[in-house]
């Protein structure tokens, strides 16, 4: 930390690192007060690309408001579908085939590994390097190609309906997706002899933006954010939905609360994920993927509803208050990504930029996540 921030007559200066800056990954603005090379302050600034959501499902049907979930997060959309149509589903009592469920969890799972591959190769560009986002965006597209033969999406995926899922799998589902993980997994010592174990990446990372257990759980911090602060705490375990009781997996938790945790937490994920999905493949049910006469026209009992889903970057929640109508009376979002935005400001104080900038990438930020 700077000498002069400890001195009242110190000169500071003001930069902005964004609305347009790559390290922001979206339209997400910073102002920094500089003393020197050093952050005196930092500030974000959000509201650029602010979509109204909530009110938009107020405005629209139950149904109708799906969409929306995949332009929030749109690197794990899937997620953010499950989470709406959990909620509705426990608000309007709707039982879900258990091949359905099987189905999102490993569509879920697939969505969640394409998400962490989007961010290891954006987090290493941030800090210089751009060959591991090459390789990164290989396997991305293995997935995505699964993905779309299924949902008919390659991002903004809509896959989910209230009681199962839009359509079943083809023959060629399962194989490619069980050759696409003995892929992943033969690349991954690769991963971790290109950045992993590169001294650059290490003087980077380690000791840097340290995030205590106690400030994670202050500002609301969830996903690998808050389990790279030594916090055990997995929405999938801790408060199970779906078939997720059903598989045998970890969640990885790193004590040393700085950048390189929360990079190993998720490099670790996408091996949990893999190992899920292998276990719903291979324990697949037959049946319907979506309830036997599912209501044209989603009527919720009034009443006051919650669900959460553990997305890539944290816990999802959908809160919707219900008047008994075909539409929510009020609806609320929970987005991890805004709760692990708000400590930047605290842990940025006394940080040089490029060290800065590393933290921010750590966070695995969505802006149209935080703008909703």
């Amino acid at each position: 930390m700077s000498v002069l921030l400890q001195d009242q007559n110190y000169e500071t200066f003001e930069i902005n690192l964004g609305p347009q800056h790559p390290a922001t990954h979206g339209v997400l603005r910073v102002i920094l007060t500089m003393d020197g090379e050093y952050i005196y302050k930092a500030e974000p600034v959000l509201g650029y690309i602010h979509r109204m959501h909530e009110k938009m499902g107020e405005s629209k049907t139950w149904l109708q408001f799906m969409p929306n979930t995949a332009r929030m997060d749109y690197l794990h959309a899937l997620a953010y579908n499950h989470g709406y149509v959990l909620t509705v589903e426990r608000a309007a009592g709707i039982e879900v085939p258990e091949r359905a469920e099987y189905l999102r969890v490993i569509t879920v799972e697939l969505n969640r590994i394409a998400s962490h591959l989007l961010w290891f190769g954006a987090f290493v560009l941030d800090l210089g390097g751009f060959t591991p986002l090459l390789y990164a965006f290989d396997d991305r597209e293995h997935i995505l190609d699964i993905l779309e033969s299924v949902t008919g999406a390659r991002l903004t995926f809509s896959y989910f309906r209230f009681g199962g899922v839009y359509n079943d799998i083809d023959d060629d589902f399962a194989p490619a997706t069980l050759a696409f993980i003995k892929r992943l997994r033969s690349r991954m010592p690769m991963y971790h002899d290109l950045v992993t174990k590169n001294i650059i990446l290490m003087k980077r990372l380690k000791e840097i933006g340290p995030i205590s257990k106690e400030m994670a759980r202050r500002y609301g911090a969830t996903g690998p954010v808050l389990r790279g602060s030594g916090v055990n705490y997995d929405i999938r375990k801790n408060e199970p939905y779906s078939v997720y009781p059903e598989f045998d997996f970890d969640v990885p938790v790193y004590t040393e609360c700085d950048s390189m945790a929360r990079y190993m937490v998720r490099m670790d994920e996408m091996e949990q994920s893999m190992r899920i999905i292998e276990q719903a493949l291979a324990k697949l049910p037959e049946g319907e993927t979506i309830v036997k006469k599912a209501p044209k026209i989603i009527k919720a009992p009034a009443g006051d509803y919650y669900a959460a889903v553990e997305a890539a970057r944290g816990t999802f929640g959908v809160r919707v208050v219900s008047d008994g109508t075909n539409s929510p009376y009020r609806l609320k979002l929970r987005s991890p990504t805004y709760s692990n935005l708000s400590l930047f400001g605290e842990v940025a104080k006394g940080m040089l930029l490029p060290d800065a900038l590393a933290l921010m990438g750590s966070l695995d930020l969505v802006i149209p996540e935080i703008d909703r």
